[in-house]
């Protein structure tokens, strides 16, 4: 008795300290148990059964046989996985994926599980993600593959159902990411710093808090700006590298009767690997510090600095130029062009914001049904974000905790790689730049 007890005691201290190992260790056969002897009962409870037939009702009058009970959906497959159990269910006639999805919350009670969604696998099937234990809780990804060559496909944080967020740059080319201080924002845009800096990309900063967050990063940058003047010049010559870019694509698509179509192009993953420019990724830290403006003389620099991001967004994919905005608050109070800018920016992360509003500014455009998970974000868990594309479909994830020493590193040791940019050279960093010094001026500036 006292070995039953002491065993029990062992499962219920690992539960709590190490959910994952329990759920390896006898969570998923206890789920799975739960899940096949209440799979009737919770369908008939959350109203996703179908009453039988009128013939099946009229043969069982006529043999004088009890009524058949309603047709529950069938379970097809059950697999599981190292945080949850993934269920496919065969629709009856009459249902959707939208019956599951409503009920998602009713299901995640009733089988007691961590968190239930369900997404549409093809017509009359859908698929149940249940997970057993909170993943968000702690937060730990193995570097994945992907995240190197071309393919700018960048693991960033933890979905609630167990699976990888993944930033797909040539997939979804611009993001914005919105939060409130010390809601996670900058881990975020550090978890990015770090998985980039090992590729053959140029990295390129605006940071108006005189390069605080982005100036540490200055070895592995092709360039870094701190002043909203330095960044209309650098954005400008970031449009003359793209008209250039254009031009390169155009020399070459070739296009005659005898090009196959395999080599015919519109963006720069066409070019053959020795013409193809490097890709280019801009991360503007603060945007509301681009288009504040305090007197009249500045409306005229913010507005150009607006319609430059705008031409960028919209025309930047196939010159492999990639935004990344990040800002607290990002809507039309911070002036003319910024809603069309954001219509650009299709792949939204929100972090905990402190209003309401915020999130509707950053959500409602691409999810509405994300605003109300936004605003619930609890401070106690920074990097826990709503990830959202135009699509519509959005989830919750967390980014790794990634510390400053951990992205300076990465771009110490890969400082070789930095790509030089002709249009924008005149604001590449010093090799000499170090945490304690500012973000280096254009040479004709310090000239």
């Amino acid at each position: 008795m006292a070995l039953v007890l002491v065993l029990v005691a062992a499962l219920v201290a690992l539960r709590w300290v190490r959910p994952a190992w329990w759920w390896l260790t006898v969570g998923w056969a206890l789920a799975v148990v739960r899940v096949l002897r209440r799979w009737s009962s919770v369908m008939d409870a959350c109203g996703l059964v179908e009453d039988p037939s009128r013939l099946r009702l009229m043969v069982a009058r006529w043999v004088h046989r009890p009524l058949p009970s309603p047709r529950v959906p069938r379970l097809v497959r059950l697999r599981v996985t190292s945080t949850g159990i993934v269920v496919r269910v065969r629709l009856l006639p009459g249902q959707d994926a939208y019956d599951f999805r409503s009920a998602s919350d009713r299901l995640r009670h009733s089988f007691a599980m961590q968190q239930v969604t369900c997404r549409e696998v093809r017509a009359g099937l859908v698929e149940l993600r249940m997970t057993g234990f909170d993943v968000l809780a702690r937060v730990h990804m193995h570097e994945v593959a992907g995240t190197s060559g071309d393919g700018l496909r960048l693991p960033v944080a933890v979905v609630e159902d167990g699976s990888t967020h993944w930033r797909d740059y040539r997939r979804i080319p611009h993001a914005l990411t919105i939060g409130a201080t010390q809601s996670g924002k900058s881990v975020y845009q550090r978890r990015l710093v770090k998985l980039l800096a090992p590729l053959p990309v140029a990295l390129v900063g605006i940071d108006c808090k005189e390069g605080v967050e982005l100036a540490p990063y200055a070895p592995r940058l092709s360039a870094l700006v701190s002043t909203p003047e330095d960044a209309l010049g650098l954005l400008n010559g970031l449009l003359e590298r793209m008209e250039a870019v254009y031009q390169l694509i155009r020399r070459e698509q070739r296009i005659s009767a005898d090009t196959p179509a395999a080599e015919i192009t519109s963006d720069i993953w066409g070019l053959p690997a020795e013409l193809r420019p490097t890709p280019v990724v801009v991360i503007v830290d603060e945007v509301a510090e681009l288009a504040l403006v305090a007197s009249k003389a500045e409306e005229k620099r913010r507005d150009a600095i607006i319609t430059a991001l705008v031409r960028l967004a919209q025309l930047g994919r196939a010159a492999g130029i990639y935004l990344e905005v990040c800002g607290q608050r990002f809507g039309a109070d911070l002036g003319s062009g910024i809603t069309m800018l954001r219509a650009q920016l299709s792949a939204r992360t929100v972090h905990r914001v402190n209003d309401e509003g915020t999130a509707k500014m950053a959500l409602s455009d691409a999810a509405p049904d994300a605003v109300a998970a936004a605003v619930r974000i609890s401070p106690d868990r920074p990097g826990v974000a709503v990830a959202a594309t135009a699509a519509g479909g959005w989830s919750l994830i967390r980014t790794p905790h990634t510390t400053m020493r951990e992205a300076v590193t990465a771009c110490t040791e890969h400082a070789a790689a930095t790509p030089r940019i002709n249009e924008i050279a005149a604001w590449q960093p010093s090799p000499a730049v170090s945490l304690s010094k500012a973000p280096m001026r254009p040479a004709a500036t310090l000239a």
